[in-house]
C-alpha cells in the first residue's frame, strides 16, 4: 500500500474512533444526552433507514456534497446501533467491521484468494451461490430452511416483492414468458374490479396487493428496478404537476380552483412541452 492511500486509511479510520467516542459520549448516563440515552433498537431503526433514503436521493440528484454529509449520517447511525449493542454485551463496532471484512473476503475468492477472469454476470450468479450456502448454514442452525430466508420485512413493500419473486424463481416457480404476466395483470385487474362492486374494503385492498405484487413481477421479467421505476414516475409527476401549477398562475388561474378538465388540459399542455425538448 502507497504512503498516501495508508494517509487516507488512517484518517479515516482516526475519524471512525473519533465518531464511536463521541457516541459513547451521547450515550454516557454521566452528561449524556437524554434523547440519546432514552433510545432503542427499534427507535433508531426507522432513522435508520430514512438516512439510507437520503443517501439514494443525493445520489440521484448528483449533489456530491450532499451525498458526504448523507453518508455521515448513515455512519453516525452504525455507530449508534454499535454503541447500544456494546452496552448490552452482544458485540462491538469491531465486530461489525469484522464481519462485513470476512464477508466481502469469502464472497471474493476471485479476487482475494485466486484472481481469475470473471464477467460481472459471472459474479452476480457466484455471489448469489455463496449467499445462499450461508443462508442455508444459518437455516441449519436454526431447524428449519426456505428459498425466502433472509429477506427482510423492513424492506419497503416493493423492493421486498422483487426479492420474494428473485428468490421464487430460483427453485423454478415464475412465468416463463413475459406475455402470461400481461394475463395475470388482466386477471388482476379484473378481481380489483369485483371487489370495489363488492364493496368490501378489506378485499379491495387484498386485490390491489396481489395487483401490484403482478406488476413488479413483470418489471423483474423485464429487467427493470421496479422501485426505481416508481421513484421515476414519481419524480416525472412532480415535475409536471409543479409546471402545471406555474403555468395557471402564468395565466392568472388559480390551480385548485380549476375544474378538472382545465387541469388535464393543462397537464396535457406540460407533457407536449416534455416531449418537443
Amino acid at each position: 500500500m502507497d504512503p498516501s492511500t495508508l494517509s487516507r486509511h488512517q484518517r479515516a479510520a482516526d475519524e471512525f474512533v473519533r465518531l464511536l467516542e463521541i457516541m459513547a459520549r451521547l450515550r454516557s448516563p454521566e452528561g449524556g444526552c437524554p434523547w440519546d440515552l432514552e433510545q432503542t433498537f427499534k427507535t433508531i431503526a426507522p432513522y435508520t433507514i430514512e438516512e439510507a433514503y437520503e443517501v439514494a436521493d443525493a445520489i440521484e440528484r448528483g449533489d456530491m456534497t450532499e451525498l458526504r454529509e448523507e453518508l455521515g449520517d448513515l455512519l453516525f447511525q452504525v455507530a449508534f446501533h454499535s454503541q447500544m449493542a456494546e452496552e448490552e454485551g452482544a458485540f462491538e463496532a469491531a465486530d461489525v467491521a469484522a464481519a462485513i471484512n470476512e464477508k466481502m473476503v469469502r464472497r471474493h475468492p476471485h479476487v482475494f484468494v485466486a484472481s481469475d477472469e470473471r464477467s460481472s454476470d459471472d459474479q452476480i450468479v457466484a455471489w448469489e451461490v455463496v449467499k445462499a450456502e450461508e443462508r442455508a448454514a444459518k437455516a441449519k442452525e436454526r431447524g428449519n430452511a426456505s428459498a425466502l430466508d433472509g429477506v427482510a420485512l423492513s424492506l419497503p413493500a416493493l423492493l421486498r416483492a422483487e426479492k420474494l419473486q428473485k428468490r421464487a424463481a430460483r427453485t423454478g416457480f415464475d412465468w416463463t414468458e413475459a406475455d402470461q404476466i400481461f394475463d395475470k395483470l388482466e386477471e388482476e385487474t379484473e378481481e380489483v374490479k369485483e371487489a370495489i362492486a363488492s364493496g368490501n374494503a378489506n378485499a379491495v385492498m387484498d386485490e390491489i396487493g396481489d395487483l401490484l405484487f403482478v406488476a413488479a413481477n413483470l418489471a423483474r421479467r423485464l429487467k427493470i428496478d421496479p422501485e426505481a421505476a416508481l421513484r421515476q414516475a414519481n419524480s416525472k409527476f412532480e415535475r409536471r404537476f409543479r409546471a402545471m401549477e406555474a403555468l395557471a398562475a402564468d395565466r392568472g388561474d388559480d390551480f385548485s380552483q380549476l375544474d378538472l378538465n382545465a387541469q388535464e388540459n393543462l397537464w396535457q399542455a406540460i407533457k407536449k412541452t416534455e416531449v418537443k425538448t
